[in-house]
């Protein structure tokens, strides 16, 4: 084996301050590390799939079941009490913008619903987690007023 690049990283378990769910589409990777980190969020288990949020909302039993066990996972190992999904424009798992003729106020609405039935999955399975959802555009993060707390 040959040492490619060397790096010295933290051996320590961590706590996680948030779970998130994402799309792998890198468009958005550098806003969604931004938004992260202006809000505090030093430390996230970060869980990438096609279509984020969407697997835990529309999609069939055994994508829910994955993300659910990665969520259970990210708790167990890491006492994340935050998930926080993210939805973002364009996405092609989704349909892409053209899905809605060009029209962005019809794709937040479909993203909007999304995200409240992945929001409702996963606090049924996880009451004692705080779940936030948020949308992400070429132009920022939008809080979609889905914000659902355990209690």
């Amino acid at each position: 084996m040959t040492k490619r690049f060397h790096f010295d990283s933290p051996t320590e378990t961590y706590r996680a301050d948030a779970a998130v769910v994402w799309c792998f589409d890198d468009r958005f990777t550098l806003t969604v590390h931004k938004f992260l980190k202006r809000s505090g969020i030093t430390r996230a288990d970060s869980i990438r799939v096609a279509g984020g949020p969407k697997a835990l909302a529309s999609g069939g039993e055994a994508e829910q079941n994955f993300l659910l066990e990665q969520l259970r996972l990210s708790r167990k190992v890491h006492s994340t009490e935050r998930v926080i999904h993210f939805a973002h424009s364009d996405c092609l798992a989704c349909g892409g913008l053209a899905r809605f003729k060009g029209d962005a106020g019809a794709e937040r609405e479909y993203h909007r619903a999304e995200l409240a039935r992945a929001a409702g999955v996963v606090r049924a399975a996880m009451p004692e987690v705080v779940v936030e959802c948020l949308f992400v555009d070429f132009e920022g993060v939008w809080d979609l007023e889905m914000a659902l707390s355990a209690g």
